[in-house]
């Protein structure tokens, strides 16, 4: 099995290869970057692939010695060989079948992130903000690109609700299982007397829909233009540069009023609904495979409680894994890597077994 699914990845390897060397790939950005980034998540583990290649191989071809006729020194060199090769081949096996997993192909691209402030008025928005500024820390940590595609802000730097866009490799597969509701228990800054209060804001995380993979007719928009609100200049509340757009035949509605131009705002927009339209459509056709089996670790359901942030005892719990950290004021600063390394361990895990290898 893991032989089989080498050749299909060094095959596809090949392929990309001689894709991203055609033309009419150079000429296409949108194209270009979607192969790239499969070329790369593959291309980043051949040293890897070919070592254990190699090895089994020289195992081989150890073998077909001990076997034939050779003479006493070739015989002892063989067997030499063979033990080495034996011993180096189970840990690096174990790391081959790990990274022969199979993988949700969106993994590799960009991430839209939303964040919304839940249950407990301005904590809730509070909070939001916090783990805006916590997931802005990580990103930036990792070399990646970060942009706001719609904001709406409340009391004292609240966030009501915020949809960013991160650019990295691999972002969408490191970010997902950050989709749920986490929940806060600290006193807030709107408590006079000090007690602890439970609040909590909701993250979902979609990959970003390429322009060859989700194509919207524009007869099916509603496009509304109105003033925005907020801070902004002279411009707020005196020019239409605020932009909703309605899919109508699904009724998803997206609004962008961060930019000052209308044509900025309509381009985000645009982005976030075709985002959504992707995801919708993918939803769909997991949906039998999502009802048939529930994954430990949950990727997509906003309305499942993933994560408590006990400031008190600075304590982070991730319920789906049963993992306590007691290093809150570290994590809640963008120190992420341990959270999500543990997270994709155990889906890595899960699909071991699920896949028998």
């Amino acid at each position: 099995m893991i032989r089989d699914r080498l050749d299909e990845l060094l095959q596809r390897h090949g392929q990309l290869e001689a894709e991203l060397a055609l033309p009419e790939t150079a000429s296409d950005p949108s194209l270009m970057e979607k192969l790239g980034r499969e070329y790369n998540s593959i291309n980043k583990n051949m040293p890897v692939f070919k070592k254990y290649l190699q090895l089994i191989n020289s195992i081989d071809e150890a073998k077909e010695i001990l076997h034939g006729d050779a003479d006493e020194e070739m015989t002892m060199l063989a067997e030499e060989e063979l033990h080495q090769c034996e011993s180096e081949l189970p840990p690096l096996e174990e790391k081959v079948k790990l990274l022969l997993v199979p993988r949700d192909p969106r993994d590799i691209k960009n991430a839209v992130v939303e964040i919304r402030a839940g249950t407990g008025g301005t904590e809730a928005g509070i909070f939001g903000a916090d783990l805006f500024r916590m997931y802005t820390h990580f990103i930036e940590a990792r070399g990646w690109g970060i942009e706001v595609l719609g904001s709406s802000y409340g009391e004292i730097g609240a966030i009501k609700e915020i949809i960013f866009l991160v650019k990295g490799e691999n972002a969408f597969g490191t970010l997902k299982f950050e989709s749920g509701v986490h929940r806060v228990q600290r006193v807030p800054q709107t408590e006079a007397q000090g007690r602890v209060h439970t609040s909590a804001a909701s993250v979902a995380v979609f990959p970003e829909a390429d322009d060859v993979e989700v194509t919207v007719d524009p007869n099916d928009l509603r496009i509304d233009l109105y003033c925005s609100s907020g801070p902004g200049g002279q411009s707020v509340n005196t020019t239409y540069s605020a932009v909703r757009i309605v899919h109508v035949p699904t009724g998803i509605t997206v609004t962008c009023q961060d930019e000052k131009s209308q044509h900025k705002n309509k381009a985000k927009a645009l982005k976030v609904l075709q985002t959504r339209l992707y995801e919708k459509e993918m939803a769909e056709i997991s949906a039998e495979e999502t009802a048939a089996r529930r994954t430990m670790v949950s990727t997509g359901d906003r309305s499942a409680k993933i994560r408590t942030y006990n400031f008190p005892q600075n304590r982070l719990t991730d319920h789906r894994i049963n993992l306590t950290l007691y290093s809150l004021d570290r994590v809640i600063n963008g120190e992420l890597d341990e959270l999500v390394e543990a997270l994709a361990l155990a889906d890595v895990n899960e699909r071991l077994t699920r896949t028998g290898m």
